[in-house]
């Protein structure tokens, strides 16, 4: 009971059977390494994880440790049991279900302790450890104890069937010995197996850990933006208030004078009507001396002249000048300091590489221009003396090379109706006039192209990226190569941005920008900063 019991504990709780290669959850709850590898891979997408035993829950697939003792207790309980108990061999003439401790050729049966009492004894019933294959421990033609393995037939024979049949010129062994070679061999399998299983889980961890890693920098860049355009929103609402201020300043004073001339007026116009009362009143005498002697008195009136583009003048206008000066100056003065302060400090600021193209390397039907930036086809030849470095094939390298370090330039393809542009190493075959030299057509360069269609091209493998886009054209294309890293990535300058690949490698020798320049081709590559 007690063993049933330990067996219990010892088992997996899916699939029911004692641990093999038992690993543990933090929770505390051991499995099969199989067991929960499989059951976490189901769970794989939904969002979380799960113990399949105490179902606690885990935001990230959780780390698998080895439980090397628990291994080893299972190994050690199992090395203690009979082995019927494992096969599950019971006795031939029990009714009930009792574990076996012998087995008979002859008779073709197993034995519990007390019909092995009842037994025969003589020499013909040959007694072994209890098994399921008895058939297999006889002779295949006389049905004799086997002794022998025929490796041709892959089965038992006895020496009769060795010495009178058909077995003597064929491979065999004593059984003791065949299996003994065959255990070793599959030792030397299993010590293989676990070395690959080992590497298998190095591997596995190995990227796991880079998640982690990738997620950590992930929230660290996430962090270091949303700070950066904190700071952009509060330096900018800083100048918008004030601006804004400023505008208010402006209209404040303007309206200031706008009332004073305004009061100015209001007095003028009630003197006005005053005089106005007063000469009506005059008109109403009949009396002529004194309509004479009060208009001699009435022609001291000062007559005023309304000027109202004077008035505004006077008044003062909304000088926009100052504020587009102002927003200019402060504008350009937080650009300046964004970039120095804040870009340069959390970000890398990646200037163009100076890429040049060299007329060494150009074919005699590729027109090199002046600056060195652009390249076209031409069905003249350029009589260009032969050199190592030149090409037969219609190409061109850039002069300069990169065997280290993060590289970014801007190729303008919009002049092109096909191409193919990328990066070729040092050795790339020259004077070869066929596809071997081309870009992306061996396995020192690596090309992006557009024919019918966008695709890559590496080692003579070529895959469709899209299809072309007639609502997005590719104009203009920037390449950004992280030689440390392995990391070749193209992207398309549009609004926004678009990454179209990224081509992994482990680079072992200098690189160039490359060119393939088409018929009715001309590219060229764009100078500046970032």
């Amino acid at each position: 009971m007690a063993s049933a019991d330990l067996r219990a504990e010892l088992s997996c709780s899916i699939c029911l059977s004692h641990y093999t290669d038992p690993v543990s959850l933090r929770c505390g709850h051991n499995f099969c390494q199989d067991c929960i590898v499989s059951a976490l891979d189901t769970q794989e997408g939904s969002g979380a994880y799960s113990c399949p035993e105490c179902r606690v829950k885990y935001r990230e697939r959780p780390l698998l440790e080895k439980n090397r003792k628990l291994s080893n207790i299972v190994d050690l309980f199992l090395s203690t049991q009979p082995e019927q108990e494992e096969t599950k061999i019971f006795c031939t003439y029990c009714d009930s279900s009792v574990p076996a401790t012998k087995s008979c050729l002859q008779c073709e049966a197993s034995f519990c302790d007390k019909h092995l009492r009842k037994h025969n004894k003589s020499a013909e019933h040959i007694l072994m450890e209890p098994t399921v294959f008895l058939m297999d421990k006889k002779g295949t033609i006389y049905e004799k104890v086997a002794k022998y393995y025929c490796f041709e037939d892959s089965s038992t024979i006895c020496m009769s069937c060795w010495v009178a049949g058909d077995h003597r010129t064929h491979h065999v062994e004593l059984l003791n010995v065949a299996s003994e070679n065959k255990k070793e061999k599959l030792r030397n399998v299993t010590e293989t197996l676990k070395s690959e299983r080992e590497e298998t889980e190095r591997r596995v961890q190995r990227l796991q850990d880079h998640r982690r890693e990738e997620k950590e920098k992930a929230t660290g860049v996430t962090e270091r933006v949303t700070g950066l355009f904190r700071d952009i929103r509060e330096k900018l609402d800083t100048l918008e208030r004030g601006v804004l201020s400023e505008i208010s300043r402006q209209e404040e004073k303007i309206s200031r004078s706008v009332s004073d001339l305004i009061s100015q007026l209001e007095i003028q116009k009630d003197e006005l009507s005053r005089k106005i009362i007063s000469i009506e009143e005059l008109c109403k005498i009949t009396d002529p001396l004194t309509v004479l002697k009060k208009e001699l008195e009435s022609d001291v009136i000062s007559h005023r002249s309304c000027d109202v583009i004077s008035d505004v003048r006077v008044a003062g206008c909304l000088d926009e000048g100052i504020i587009s000066q102002m927003l200019h100056t402060e504008l350009v003065h937080f650009t300046d300091n964004l970039i120095d302060l804040k870009i340069n400090r959390q970000f890398s600021v990646m200037e163009k590489s100076d890429i040049l193209l060299d007329i060494k390397t150009a074919s005699n039907d590729v027109i090199v221009s002046e600056d060195l930036r652009s390249a076209s086809r031409t069905d003249v030849n350029q009589n260009r003396p032969d050199g190592p470095e030149r090409f037969i094939s219609r190409q061109v390298l850039s002069s300069c090379s990169f065997s280290s370090g993060k590289h970014y330039w801007e190729v303008d393809v919009s002049k092109a109706e096909k191409w193919l542009i990328g990066v070729a190493g040092h050795s790339i075959k020259r004077k070869m006039d066929g596809y071997e030299s081309f870009i992306g057509y061996n396995d020192k360069s690596w090309g992006l192209y557009r024919k019918n269609h966008i695709g890559l091209s590496h080692n003579n493998v070529h895959r469709i990226l899209e299809e072309i886009n007639p609502g997005s054209p590719v104009q203009t294309v920037g390449i950004y190569l992280d030689y440390e890293a392995g990391r070749l990535s193209f992207y398309q300058l549009c609004d926004p941005i678009r990454h179209l690949h990224t081509f992994t490698a482990t680079f072992t020798e200098p690189l160039h920008a490359a060119f393939h320049i088409h018929s009715n081709t001309c590219i060229k590559i764009i100078k500046g900063i970032v």
